[in-house]
């Protein structure tokens, strides 16, 4: 049983990662520490999907003096679908982190439940939030304030 394990090693590691992202999002109240525990689950889907293609004695697919029989190959496919998550994971991870930029100088804050609760309306809204460095937001923060200038 213990060489079943540890012959496969990285399925433990990527149910560690899993773990730890899901921990992440699910228990931590700081929306930043939410995107970093949906970059660590996302990360452990890659490398889960990378392990599952992989063949022993396979080599990349370029045909040599080996022959074309594609059991000697490893297929491409997911290394592709793979490298484009990758490429949208961090575009997505870029979008989150610019709404949280907008989210701290709206509310001052990025925990969760105190947004929650401001934008719920069980909080006085009254009172304009700045960020910590003393800077009131200006008009040109808010892309709805400005007018039809052309």
């Amino acid at each position: 049983m213990i060489e079943l394990f540890l012959a496969r090693y990285v399925y433990l590691f990527v149910l560690l990662l899993l773990a730890i992202g899901l921990y992440g999002v699910l228990a931590k109240g700081d929306l930043v520490k939410k995107v970093i525990g949906l970059t660590i689950f996302s990360t452990a889907i890659y490398i889960f999907f990378i392990e599952g293609s992989l063949q022993e004695g396979a080599t990349a697919p370029v045909i040599d003096e080996r022959g074309s029989d594609p059991a000697l190959y490893v297929d491409p496919l997911p290394h592709l679908l793979i490298l484009t998550a990758i490429v949208v994971g961090v575009g997505v991870i870029g979008v989150a982190l610019s709404l949280l930029v907008r989210l701290y100088r709206v509310h001052g804050t990025l925990d969760e439940a105190v947004i929650a609760d401001r934008i719920a309306g069980r909080e006085d809204m009254s009172q304009e939030t700045t960020p910590d460095d003393g800077t009131a937001p200006s008009a040109g923060d808010d892309p709805g304030a400005a007018g039809d200038d052309q």
